[in-house]
């Protein structure tokens, strides 16, 4: 298997591992997380969209049943670390090393899912780094 192959798949699935277990804590500790969103001066109501955005998003990339879909995930959850970044930085806490970490993962599973799939998307920039021999 080539390394950007393999880049691509470790990637895609640790992200969206990160994006289920949010998921499943958002809807097992709802009240909790409700809280939280307080903290941040985010109404409740959100909590139930990224439930269905943490669930959605990920199968869009994974079963890839359009490219289109798939690299409107990839923006979805990049617009989504990136608030959620600026949201725990606003408020002091250390909740933003997780999502740096999971965007870092996402850019890096966008960067190279032309590498790991069949059909190309047309919207990831070709750079040398990011060759079939990489």
């Amino acid at each position: 298997m080539k390394k950007g192959m393999t880049a691509y798949w470790i990637s895609t699935a640790l992200l969206c591992s990160v994006y289920a277990a949010g998921a499943v804590m958002y809807i097992m500790r709802r009240p909790l997380v409700e809280q939280g969103f307080a903290h941040f001066g985010y109404p409740a109501y959100l909590v139930t969209v990224l439930i269905v955005v943490k669930i959605a998003a990920p199968l869009a990339i994974l079963t890839r049943v359009s490219i289109r879909l798939s690299d409107l995930a990839y923006a979805g959850m990049f617009f989504h670390l990136l608030l959620a970044i600026s949201a725990h930085l606003s408020v002091g806490d250390m909740g933003f090393i997780p999502a740096i970490v999971a965007l870092g993962l996402l850019v890096l599973s966008f960067l190279t899912q032309n590498l790991g799939r069949k059909v190309a998307s047309p919207n990831v920039p070709s750079a040398p780094l990011l060759t079939q021999n990489a």
